[in-house]
């Protein structure tokens, strides 16, 4: 029988999916444990869990038209990618801080003027007691961070905005989406005037700086008339001051605008000197080029000799004939202008980063604007010296009159052109539009968005079996225990039966382990009488099994359960059985048959008693048993003896079958004494109990020996624990017959 075991009992074979699902079944009570505790948490936590609801503001943002180079046809590839950079620049702008900031003040100044408070739980300050907090609003910097909390997203391929507020709040959160898209859009507006702005203000203070000086000119002309002198001038004097007044006012003008122009530029050159300053400096160079300069003087003296056409008393209008060739020239060259500043804006673009080309727009229209102001006023310098040399010839009696005169003209005619500029920058600025349009206003949500209560179930389900799987396969992983025959036969030993778990409740005593007696048709009965078949079949060669010795890795197995109730099945089968229990570091057989321990074993062995007085019998017929006797100090060198052989010897001429209940192989040498003296020796392995590297050892003991090693047991099996089909087989011959 040795020689037909294969030496390579220590492989492993790889699990199957059949093995994996074993092991879930074995484990079902705290799979079915940890999955029900994730179902009851996760439904408590849905049940308890506070309703949110969600508000969405719907608004579209229209890129700025006005000759920006991506919307013409010049880079026509670039016009989609370059207004997704758009959208997401004003994404980040509705982020930022300050447009956070702008909607909470609005928020907080909305709660103070609510008298009914209780809708609203964003806004309130939880650092504060509850009744406190009842009419108590957060910081503008708290309620600020807390509206990074709000969502702002871009519909795909779309230049809208989807702005979504979420609070335990219906109203709270549809008065935060509305709040912060009406908030954003103001805030835009105030974006795309800000230019505007700046020049009304300046020429504000231009107009009432030039009222003042007009005033203090009148009343120096009306002192000086008062005082004596001349009170008119002649038609030619009169003429000629009022022409002269004329271009000195818009000369004045055209300097006042020109100082608006320089703050304007100022303003956008310092806004991009913070975005790209190499980018400043080269717009400066480009648009002062010679070809262009050219061009604008052109433009801008063409206007001049126009307007100092119209002011001689030559009788022409706009629609003589000299006036239209000036027009005609003055479209020629704009058209012209605006083809080379076409071609500059395409190779500025082309390589500009979509954060600074719609500034880098203005800038290049404010430079051109700059340049034909400054050229104008140049024009207008030789103008006014060529009506200065023709006023100085004036009579000198009348030429201080003249100069007064003059200055009030001059004065008035700036102030009017002032004022005309003011009102209509004025007007610019209130009617330039935002590019900010709110589609849909948010409105309060009749059912929550949230918490999705079923999801969560089965999510908590999900993740309760899911941590109940894994921490079956952690148990699995570090329990190096047998479990099943098949953890056994997939090291290629030998299992020759299984016995399932039983205790004193099936058989109502406290002598349950001799089972075969007490409970004949019972299954473990039937395992028992399945281990005693196959033993008879385990026989080398012809030679008879007259001695089995029995033991196991450690104590606690069941070995002696196993010895007796196998003896008790041998002897069911008519055959004459002996026990003898010759564990002698802890003997129970004496116990199982309800006898004495003394005499025994060993008390014959030591010659004190005769075989006659250590044979006992039991209540099965043909079963007898022999006790440990009295503990000798040295047990291994007692069965080690040579009266031990002799005795075993004598005994197989009055026995069928002898079998040996020993201590643990691992834990003392007796066993592995004994195994040299037997036919065979069987190894009992306790189910979820015997570790396998123990298992592994301990048959490797039994085969050094050179003895017959038969197989193992396994002990105290659960079939209906993951291995149904054992406990079917089991059942199906267990189960008595019934009577028909």
């Amino acid at each position: 029988m040795a020689e037909d075991q294969q030496e390579d009992y220590g492989v492993h074979q790889t699990n199957t999916f059949k093995d994996y699902i074993r092991l879930i079944r074995a484990n079902w009570v705290p799979v079915v444990l940890i999955t029900l505790v994730g179902l009851i948490v996760a439904s408590i936590y849905a049940i308890n869990a506070i309703d949110i609801y969600k508000s969405t503001a719907t608004i579209k943002i229209s890129r700025p038209q006005g000759g920006s180079v991506l919307t013409s046809p010049l880079l026509p590839e670039f016009q989609e990618w370059g207004n997704d950079r758009f959208i997401a620049n004003e994404i980040e702008i509705m982020t930022s801080y300050t447009a956070r900031r702008m909607v909470a003040v609005t928020l907080i100044d909305s709660f103070y003027r609510d008298l009914n408070k209780s809708h609203y739980f964003v806004l309130k300050d939880t650092k504060l007691t509850e009744n406190e907090s009842d009419n108590n609003v957060k910081s503008v910097d708290d309620l600020a961070i807390a509206l990074s909390d709000v969502s702002i997203d871009q519909k795909r391929g779309l230049d809208i905005i989807e702005l979504s507020a979420v609070s335990p709040s219906p109203y709270e959160a549809a008065l935060i989406a509305n709040v912060y898209a009406q908030q954003y859009k103001k805030l835009n507006l105030e974006q795309n005037r800000d230019q505007l702005t700046l020049v009304t203000n300046f020429l504000d203070e231009q107009r009432k700086e030039k009222y003042d000086e007009l005033n203090a000119a009148e009343e120096t002309l009306r002192d000086f008339q008062e005082s004596g002198g001349l009170i008119a001038l002649d038609e030619r004097a009169s003429t000629l001051i009022s022409v002269l007044a004329q271009f000195e006012a818009q000369k004045s003008a055209t300097q006042v605008d020109l100082m608006a122009s320089n703050k304007v530029l100022e303003n956008l050159r310092k806004e991009l000197q913070a975005q790209n300053p190499r980018m400043a400096d080269y717009l400066t160079s480009l648009t002062s080029q010679k070809y262009i300069t050219a061009i604008q003087e052109e433009i801008t003296k063409l206007e001049i000799n126009k307007q100092v056409a119209l002011s001689k008393k030559d009788g022409l209008t706009e629609d003589s004939p000299v006036i239209l060739e000036y027009d005609r020239k003055i479209n020629e060259l704009r058209k012209e202008l605006d083809k080379e500043l076409g071609v500059l804006k395409a190779g500025i673009f082309a390589s500009s980063p979509e954060e600074v080309k719609e500034l880098t727009q203005k800038i290049i229209a404010e430079e051109v604007k700059n340049q034909s102001l400054q050229t104008s006023i140049k024009e207008l310098d030789k103008i006014v010296e060529g009506y200065e040399a023709r006023f100085m010839k004036l009579p000198k009696n009348t030429i201080e009159l003249a100069r007064l005169k003059r200055n009030s003209e001059a004065l008035e005619k700036l102030y009017l052109m002032i004022e005309q500029r003011y009102q209509e920058a004025l007007i610019n600025e209130q009617s330039q539009p935002g590019n900010v349009l709110i589609i849909d206003e948010a409105r309060v949500a009749q059912f929550p968005s949230k918490p999705n209560r079923k999801l969560i179930i089965i999510i908590g389900f999900l993740l309760g079996a899911g941590l109940a799987v894994g921490y079956v396969f952690v148990k699995n992983y570090f329990d190096d225990t047998v479990k099943s025959p098949d953890d056994i036969e997939h090291r290629n030993i030998n299992v020759l039966a299984w016995i399932p778990h039983f205790d004193s409740s099936i058989a109502g005593d406290q002598t349950v382990q001799f089972i075969v007696d007490k409970l004949p048709d019972s299954i473990p009965s039937e395992a028992f009488r399945a281990l005693r078949t196959r033993i008879q079949f385990s026989r080398i060669n012809t030679e008879s099994l007259k001695t089995i010795l029995i033991t196991s890795s450690a104590p606690q197995e069941g070995k002696t359960t196993i010895a007796v109730n196998l003896a008790g099945s041998f002897a069911h089968s008519k055959k004459k059985v002996l026990l003898i229990d010759c564990d002698l570091r802890k003997p129970s057989v004496h116990k199982l048959f309800e006898k004495e321990k003394v005499p025994g074993l060993i008390d014959y062995l030591v010659g004190s008693v005769k075989l006659e007085e250590v044979l006992m019998k039991s209540k099965i017929q043909n079963l007898s048993f022999i006790s440990s006797g009295t503990i000798p100090p040295n047990p291994a060198e007692m069965l080690d003896s040579q009266e031990m052989r002799n005795f075993l010897k004598q005994l197989r001429e009055k026995f069928d079958l002898i079998i040996l209940d020993s201590p643990p192989i691992i834990a003392v040498t007796d066993s592995e004494i004994l195994t040299s003296m037997v036919d065979g020796t069987l190894l009992v392995v306790s189910s979820e109990s015997t570790e396998i590297d123990m298992m592994e050892r301990s048959v490797e003991l039994i085969r050094r020996e050179n003895t017959q090693f038969l197989g193992t047991v396994l002990n105290n099996f659960s079939y209906k624990s993951g291995y149904g089909s054992y406990y079917k087989y089991y059942y199906y011959y267990s189960r008595p017959e019934t009577k028909s």
